[in-house]
């Protein structure tokens, strides 16, 4: 009896399952308010600036550093992108600095300005984050595809050696990172995501090789900067064509070999996109993985 049930379900043909969510359906299924403000600059580029999303009240105020994604590229993708998880993380009493930042597609972009963008506009949370209600003492960096691989990026910039340009001397410490999506070993990404972001994105990115930056992943790929110590949550969409679980995995490998210990997630059913669409079940999940961030578990 069983052997026959099984024939037939055969012949009738597995339940298909929903295609993921395309960056079309994404914009159209999705509204992004407006971000409140204010809109703080860390420089002088229309591009370099902060969105502020702060809950009412006096604070201090726990606070996600959010970094959008589109391949590192402003013409796919700007903070907007985020708006809609920023308001769901002010609503439930989390601050939200919103980073924008020039993409490799623009003046000023790619390597080293995307990088300098990023941590200028990280420090300045840690300038002045408190000065604006915000408690500092715990950042949790949150990312979405390019945004991922920069939030471990930030994560790990104490790393960077000092022959770099990149080099900082007080980073803002990053006290746990969600990557959803991300692409944490530009490397290898270079070869797997080179359909999906452009085939020269990340050479635009991490720029060319000279004398003074003979290895041009050293000071720009999260894998070769482990370990940063830092508690991470690499979360995918089991059928993310973009950035698939094994990359995730992958990273997870070497990071973990390497000293670190990045926990890779997988979410049944998700794609790309869902993961930052807040109705969903993916932002649901992400959601404790932030709190579990902001209340470490004691070992």
């Amino acid at each position: 009896m069983r052997l026959a049930a099984a024939l037939a379900l055969l012949a009738m043909g597995a339940p298909a399952m929903a295609a993921p969510m395309t960056y079309a359906e994404f914009r159209e299924q999705v509204h992004q308010p407006p971000a409140p403000g204010p809109i703080l600059a860390y420089g002088t580029d229309p591009l370099q600036h902060v969105e502020l999303w702060k809950p009412a009240g006096k604070g201090p105020f726990p606070v996600v550093l959010m970094i959008h994604g589109g391949c590192w590229q402003t013409s796919v993708a700007k903070a907007d992108i985020m708006h809609a998880l920023a308001a769901d993380l002010m609503k439930r009493g989390i601050a939200v600095w919103n980073i924008e930042y020039r993409g490799v597609d623009v003046p000023g972009g790619g390597y080293p300005g995307t990088f300098e963008d990023v941590a200028a506009a990280a420090d300045m949370l840690g300038r002045d984050g408190p000065k604006l209600g915000l408690d500092t003492s715990h950042v949790v960096a949150v990312g979405h595809s390019a945004g991922g691989h920069l939030a471990l990026w930030l994560a790990a910039r104490p790393k960077i050696a000092k022959t770099s340009v990149l080099w900082s001397a007080h980073p803002l410490p990053i006290a746990g990172v969600v990557s959803a999506g991300g692409l944490p070993d530009l490397e290898d990404a270079k070869v797997k995501a080179a359909e999906a972001c452009g085939p020269d994105t990340i050479d635009k990115l991490v720029g060319p090789k000279t004398d003074t930056h003979p290895d041009v992943y050293a000071d720009t790929s999260p894998v070769e900067l482990a370990p940063s110590r830092v508690p991470q949550f690499i979360v995918s969409g089991d059928v993310d064509p973009i950035s698939k679980p094994e990359y995730a995995q992958g990273y997870a490998l070497i990071a973990t070999a390497k000293g670190d210990h990045p926990i890779p997630e997988n979410i049944a059913g998700a794609g790309h996109f869902e993961l930052i669409a807040p109705a969903g079940s993916a932002w649901s999940y992400q959601l404790q993985l932030i709190d579990r961030l902001f209340h470490p578990r004691p070992r």
